[in-house]
């Protein structure tokens, strides 16, 4: 197993979805992770969800990061986070992009990419927060060219960023290229690798077409061979993930950060899978 794992949760729209969420982040919290994170909605959709899921957490003494992205929102507003969440005593976060709002034609707000966002959080609290940015090793789906996505991932770090988590992916060569293109641009920072367990393919499927995840053919062809069999995609997909878990540790990710979507099982059965620390 990694020396370092964490998790990444979004926050519950229900309070049958917010008492699931506090049992799951119970059972991973015995797993000891370095930090769970949380995320932030479309156009700050779930800010609200987001401030009240962070805060719950680490009143019960969990160590949590939360997202932050910058598409639709105001300097005012993010200022408002970022004392909230310094007073409160949290000291990491996750600064994005984040996604356009459905029927949005061009992210109305005070700030357009994250390096803008990163430098924002630096001028206004030095230090205090350690900053995660995101990295595409399969390209950021929006990217004019892969050089142009490189220098956009080098800009988020020259900002002030102090490492990165990856969106998923399920060829590690990708992830081992980019860290390579990266280090040869002079980007020193940790680079650690996302990791989404495969429970249901035409979730994944639509996720994947969203952000730009490959879903390797041989991969793709087996859980669709599967049809509607649920534990034999689990079956799979957690050999698939395991294998791609070991090769990234292999290769040099410095921990890694699973994609749970508010389940247990999956992400639990991963880690079990890869030994103890």
């Amino acid at each position: 197993m990694p020396s370092e794992i964490s998790f990444e949760f979004f926050p519950p729209k229900t309070s049958e979805g917010a008492e699931k969420l506090r049992v799951v982040r119970a059972r991973l919290a015995a797993l000891r992770p370095e930090f769970f994170s949380v995320t932030f909605g479309a156009g700050g959709s779930t800010k609200e969800g987001t401030w009240n899921t962070v805060m719950e957490m680490h009143a019960e003494g969990l160590p949590v990061a939360p997202h932050i992205s910058c598409i639709g929102t105001t300097r005012a507003s993010v200022r408002e986070l970022l004392a909230g969440y310094r007073a409160a005593g949290i000291r990491r976060m996750v600064a994005l992009r984040g996604d356009m709002p459905s029927g949005a034609a061009g992210g109305a707000g005070d700030f357009r990419y994250a390096n803008e966002l990163v430098e924002f959080i630096r001028e206004e609290t030095g230090d205090w927060f350690r900053i995660e940015v995101a990295a595409y090793p399969e390209y950021h789906p929006q990217a004019r060219s892969p050089a142009d996505d490189l220098a956009n991932f080098v800009r988020k770090v020259q900002a002030g960023a102090d490492s990165a988590i990856t969106e998923y992916f399920y060829n590690p060569d990708a992830y081992c290229r980019f860290v390579d293109d990266v280090r040869a641009l002079g980007c020193p920072v940790p680079i650690v690798a996302g990791v989404m367990p495969i429970v249901n393919f035409t979730q994944l499927a639509r996720f994947s077409d969203a952000c730009g995840a490959e879903i390797p053919r041989w991969v793709r062809k087996r859980l669709e061979s599967y049809g509607d069999d649920r534990q034999a995609i689990r079956a799979f997909g957690l050999d698939v993930v395991t294998d791609l878990c070991e090769r990234l540790l292999a290769r040099g990710s410095p921990s890694l950060h699973f994609y749970t979507m508010n389940q247990f099982e999956p992400t639990a059965e991963l880690v079990r899978r890869l030994g103890p620390s």
